[in-house]
């Protein structure tokens, strides 16, 4: 059923609409998760039922693009059954994009099946191309599975966005391999900055701080990088390389620049709506999806907490909650 579209309090619609589908991942990458995570609760994750129909809300408010996350949504059991669900959104014109951020190491098995029911462009967290590093970073994970799932979902016709951490002391040296790996291999490419800040234990401190500021003066002196208004509706900031013709996306969680026009929230597996990644404020929203199979309650539970949403993020390291949900979610999962 259609309502009254989405509009938050300084008249910006809300059409964007990120969706965690679980807490698990088969990686622990250092700067995201500790090796041994305590995960939530089964009953305290959304049913795939209740994830359907929480987006399936949000589409008839006026959400135009869909975008799955986790953990790693691809080792959520059965939720090929979802996708498949929503995908009837894209059938009916009601959803212009269904699209996943994943770690690629299930897209070897899930990739046909994804474009077949309709959904065009994927993201992939990718931060080297070394084997050894690769494995030092995850913990757990394999490169050449991720590699053969990328190739696997460009075989499928999916467009494939890589999405890299900068990390000092990391990858600093493989920026322009990755450059242009991703130029042979037709791949976009988006940087995000890591959080400077260390509350996932030893490993993630100021050292590893890369600004994306010193990598642009790095690509600077080998490409012109020519500035572009391009979006794809995410926080990336993209530059054309004038020499390849290739996209590269810059996202500074610490920074304003996608603020103004934002038209973003994102719910948690558990049915938290955040307004704002870098504010505290959130709505619980299974609360009303768990009280009644009429939509009405969740409705109006988005709508008021839409009418919450701040102009921008401000950040204060004290809240170490804030740090870490930002930390998580910014470090893999852009635009």
């Amino acid at each position: 059923m259609e309502h009254a579209p989405l509009i938050d309090p300084f008249a910006r619609p809300i059409t964007y609409l990120r969706v965690s589908v679980t807490d698990r991942c088969d990686f622990r990458c250092t700067y995201c998760m500790a090796e041994h995570m305590q995960f939530l609760p089964k009953k305290e994750l959304l049913s795939l039922e209740e994830l359907d129909r929480l987006c399936s809300a949000f589409v008839g408010l006026g959400v135009k693009k869909l975008r799955i996350t986790g953990g790693e949504p691809l080792v959520r059991r059965d939720i090929l059954t979802f996708f498949r669900r929503i995908s009837r959104h894209l059938d009916s014109g009601a959803l212009d994009e269904l699209t996943l951020t994943t770690n690629g190491s299930q897209l070897a098995r899930f990739a046909d099946d994804l474009a077949a029911l309709g959904m065009r462009r994927i993201n992939v967290s990718l931060d080297t191309l070394k084997p050894k590093k690769f494995a030092a970073i995850t913990r757990w994970g394999r490169l050449d599975q991720v590699l053969e799932g990328i190739a696997a979902a460009k075989r499928a016709g999916l467009r494939v966005k890589i999405n890299t951490v900068a990390l000092k002391g990391f990858n600093e040296d493989e920026l322009f391999d990755l450059i242009a790996w991703c130029e042979d291999e037709g791949h976009d490419l988006t940087f995000i900055e890591v959080m400077p800040m260390g509350d996932m234990g030893e490993e993630l401190r100021l050292d590893q701080y890369w600004p994306l500021s010193d990598m642009r003066k790095a690509m600077a002196e080998r490409f012109t990088l020519l500035e572009t208004e391009e979006t794809t509706g995410g926080p990336a900031r993209y530059v054309r390389l004038q020499e390849t013709g290739q996209r590269i996306g810059f996202i500074t969680p610490l920074t304003h620049n996608f603020c103004e026009s934002c038209n973003r929230v994102r719910v948690t597996c558990t049915g938290e709506l955040f307004m704002c990644l870098g504010q505290e404020d959130v709505a619980d929203l299974r609360a009303p999806l768990r009280a009644s199979a009429d939509d009405t309650a969740l409705i109006e539970a988005i709508r008021a907490a839409i009418a919450r949403k701040p102009r921008g993020h401000d950040f204060d390291y004290s809240r170490t909650g804030v740090a870490g949900q930002m930390s998580r979610h910014m470090s893999h999962t852009g635009g």
